[in-house]
């Protein structure tokens, strides 16, 4: 199988590679920006609200629970890293291709 260019497996997770746009007219997962995986979420990036509004997003649309999603890097930035634990790596792909 071969990975979407926004992901990378590791020992015991998945790294997902992530461009938030905040403010958008909606909550939605679109498609693949180069490297990245274009999220936008309505939050406005103020006091992580971007961040926590990418995360619940993550967690509905892979099904599951939101304590398995760790932000890795990009706290402040548009361009995030997303930890996936406990999910396998054709799992997430079927999730995220199963989304409208």
């Amino acid at each position: 199988m071969t990975l979407p260019a926004f992901l990378r497996a590791e020992a015991q997770a998945v790294l997902l590679a992530i461009k938030v746009q905040p403010r958008a007219s909606s909550n939605e997962i679109g498609p693949q920006l180069g490297n990245e995986l274009r999220v936008k979420v309505t939050a406005p990036p103020v006091d992580a609200a971007a961040n926590d509004a990418l995360l619940k997003l993550l967690a509905h649309t892979l099904d599951c629970p939101r304590n398995r999603l760790e932000l890795v890097r990009g706290h402040t930035s548009k361009h995030k890293t997303i930890r996936v634990i406990g999910l396998r790596v054709e799992d997430i792909v079927g999730r995220l291709a199963a989304t409208p």
